[in-house]
Parts: C-alpha cells; structure tokens; sequence
C-alpha cells in the first residue's frame, strides 16, 4: 500500500541511514535546520527522504519542497510498531540518508507517559537522535539540559547535537561545545548562529505552507548556504549509519477491494491546490488501493469540476486566507454545489468542510462559500480544537457501519454557526470536540463533512467506504 518516492536508484543502502532531529522543547528551530538539510544534502546530489514526527502537514510540505521527495508522517497514535517500520523501509530504501522531524519536546508525548513521543518514535524505528539545542542566553546550562534527555531514558541513542541560534561571539560556541562534549560525551555537530534569513513566516496553524510563499525557493537555498556551512554534513551521516538494524516489519498487503478484471475504476476527484493542501499520503494510497482513479482539481483555477467523476474528496488547508478567490470562482462552486445536489458522494475534512458551508467570516468579512451544507462558519482567534479524535460512526449512516470507529487529528479555529438541526451528526466523539464537543460529522444528501482529518492506516474502514460510495454512484456503475 506504501509507494517509495524517487530518488537514487543506482544507490541503495542497506542499513537505512537514518536520523531523528529533536529538541527539548517546541520552537527550538528543528523545522528550518531539517530544511537546510534536506537541501544541502540534494545539492550533493545525494537522496535524502523526509519525515514528520506526528500528524503534521504543513512542515512535511516544506520537506517536500527542500528534499524533491515526498515527505511522509511518522505517528505512533496512528500505527503499530510494524505499521511504522514499514513506512520508513518502503519510502526511504532507495535514500542515502533519512531525516525525522520531531514534534514538540523529546519526551512530549499523550499525556505523563511516553506513548507516542518523538523519544517512542525514534527508539520504535531505532534511530539515532540529533538534540537541537536553543541556546540563546545559555552557556553551560546546555550540557545540563543534554545531560538530563540522556539519562531521562538510557535506552534512547542520543548521537549528537547541533547548537542553534548561537551569539555572535566565538567564546560562546567554545563554552558551550566543552561543556557538552566534555560531560555528555557526545560530539557537538554544528553550531548555526542567530540569523533573520532562517525565519519562515507563521499564523494560526504554524508556518504558512509551502505552497503561499513566494520566496520558498529563495529562503531553501539560503537555509542550505548557513548549515552547509555551521554544521559538519559528513559527520551527521556517519552517525545516521550508526543506528542498529531496523526490527522486522509486516510485508505491505494486497489491495483489500480489488477492482474485478475488465471493471471500470470509479474516478474520485481530489480538490489539491493552495488553499486545500492537507492530505495524507497514506489517504491517497489507500484510496488507489481500494480501487479508485484519482484525478485533481484546482478550486482557484479550474472552472469546473472534472468530468465523470463518481466522487469528491476534499481536505483541509486555508479556506480562510484564500476566501476572496475562492468566492470569485463561482463557476467551480456552481458545479460543487450541483453535483452535490445531484448525488455526487462527497467527504469532506475541516478546510473542506468550510468551503462546503453557505459561509465563511473572516476578518469582518463573510465570505459566500457552495451553499453544499444548511450551515455557516465562522474563523475565531481562540484555537476551538487541537489534538488526536476517535470517532464512531452513529447509526442511519449509509458510509460506516454504526460502531465503526475512525481515528484522525484536528487542528482548527474555525466554528459552525446557523446549522440547521435537521443536519444531524455521523460520528460520535470518543476523543475529540469535533463540530459541537459530543459529535464530529454533518450530512447532506451523500455528502458528509467532519473537522477530524482522518488518518487511513489508523482507519481502515474509510478508504473502503468512500470507493464503495463511488463505485456506486453513476459512471462507474452504468458502465
């Protein structure tokens, strides 16, 4: 089910060389030095495959942009132990170096204990941790902070660390790297200094994605130019050929619906573009698995739906900050609205959702949406939900059997507003808030919209359910 993403196929290693970027807290600088890597290493003409530690999308965007491959999630609220090796064997086989992105601190994980951690993570798939350290206003304090991460968990491999934001002067990086090596006993890597030219612009959800900034490009290379020159490369790829052997993983499995020879593929359309970008790779792949052609749209640019299409599946992303264009596209709303209206199975996650409502309020402006949905939203600036979400199908659900059960994240600060009750909810909560704290989930007709942003390897059920929808639907089923 998991597709390996390009690369150097006349060079294969054998040890996957690999290595996990971590910090003691958020905010540390771990995203801009991956991508100063990721690019540097490519300048080298060398594969090096990305990863995200958690349910990101917005930084595995980046990932994609600096590397020329595919950024994948690595999340262990998601998948298994096995479920996890398999997707770093099959997406990084062909790589000559594997950079993880941690999430949030080392230890942080769902609640005191360890499970689903940056430290679970790299221990599960047994992979060297490189400590990024921010050590502004900070000199021996720093080996202190190495020190404790090292013997917080003695079974997690502490390889190195690379010291950002360093001050100006050289006393400063002489301190710190002798305090460090001398205590910890630990090579210090790199020391990048404090420096604009490696800020990415931020908003509500975190960086803005890749995909808005116009100088991408511009600040990758740069990013490239300081660690390329602050951070010792060749070393940080010998340590990522230190880490032991990867555990066995389960052997990637068939396609559970396979289309019958000769059968048409129902074609699912897929809204990808700026302003819907959040999509799982694993969603998609799963989608194919099951059986579906899969085609995109463009919601800015295409004038219409595309022709003969047996669904839609629409993601999250930033309705809001591209609400005047999406608004000024009323021909590709129109033709939303009435392939809704007529049938068309349509899911819809967060971002999607919004642009399925009558509105969307943003910064003292409502902006008329596809009218799909008996409800508005509102953007708020006070987050309304962050976190991982267990749902559970209700009954009267023509998609899930009720009981089912589907896992996912939501991330949003956006609310629903004037919904009208007969609009009754899909899922129940086990964990999240979903669209009013106790359900997650409005239906129309054959659509149904959600704030959960379903994960498919966590929720087998759903890929399944949406081909199956689309399988039965007009063109595929006529034919």
């Amino acid at each position: 089910m998991i597709r390996p993403e390009g690369g150097s196929g006349d060079r294969i290693p054998s040890g996957y060389p690999r290595l996990m970027l971590a910090a003691p807290s958020g905010r540390s600088g771990k995203t801009v030095l991956a991508l100063g890597l990721l690019r540097a290493y490519r300048r080298q003409n060398l594969a090096a495959q990305p990863f995200k530690k958690g349910p990101d999308f917005i930084d595995p965007g980046w990932h994609s942009l600096a590397a020329g491959r595919r950024s994948r999630n690595l999340d262990a609220f998601f998948m298994n132990g096995s479920q996890l090796t398999t997707v770093l064997r099959t997406c990084a086989g062909d790589a000559d170096i594997s950079i993880i992105e941690g999430a949030m601190g080392l230890f942080d994980g769902l609640g005191a204990q360890d499970a689903n951690s940056t430290a679970a993570v790299a221990k599960i798939l047994r992979t060297p941790v490189i400590l990024v350290l921010d050590v502004r206003r900070m000199t021996r304090t720093a080996a202190a902070l190495v020190m404790g991460c090292q013997h917080f968990d003695p079974e997690l491999k502490i390889a190195g660390v690379i010291l950002n934001r360093v001050g100006s002067g050289r006393r400063h990086q002489q301190t710190l790297r002798e305090s460090i090596e001398t205590c910890c006993h630990i090579p210090v890597i790199g020391a990048v200094p404090t420096d604009a030219r490696l800020e990415i612009p931020d908003r509500h959800l975190g960086l803005i994605s890749s995909t808005e900034d116009a100088g991408a490009e511009k600040l990758l290379d740069t990013a490239a130019d300081i660690i390329a020159e602050h951070v010792d490369l060749e070393a940080l790829r010998a340590l990522a050929g230190a880490g032991a052997p990867l555990l066995k993983s389960a052997p990637a499995s068939p396609p559970p619906y396979p289309v019958a020879a000769g059968a048409a593929r129902p074609r699912l359309a897929i809204i990808r573009d700026e302003a819907f970008c959040f999509y799982y790779e694993e969603n998609l792949e799963a989608l194919r698995a099951a059986g579906a052609e899969l085609v995109f749209a463009d919601s800015l640019r295409d004038r219409a739906l595309p022709a003969d299409i047996d669904a839609l599946y629409i993601g999250g992303g930033f309705p809001e900050v591209f609400a005047a264009r999406l608004t000024a596209n009323t021909g590709f709303r129109a033709s939303v609205r009435s392939q809704a209206e007529a049938g068309l199975p349509i899911y819809a996650e967060c971002g999607g959702l919004m642009y399925l409502a009558r509105s969307l309020a943003y910064n003292g402006a409502a902006w008329p949406m596809t009218g799909v949905l008996p409800l508005d939203t509102t953007m708020e600036a006070k987050r309304q939900a962050h976190g991982y979400t267990i749902l559970v199908a209700a009954g009267h659900n023509p998609w899930f059997t009720a009981g089912e059960r589907l896992l996912g994240h939501e991330f949003h600060h956006s609310r629903i507003i004037n919904k009208d009750p007969a609009a009754g909810a899909v899922f129940h909560n086990q964990r999240g808030c979903g669209v009013d704290g106790a359900a997650d989930g409005v239906r129309y007709k054959n659509v149904i919209a959600a704030y959960t942003h379903v994960n498919a390897l966590a929720s087998p059920a759903w890929a399944p359910a949406l081909v199956a929808q689309a399988a039965r639907s007009g063109r595929a089923n006529a034919s």
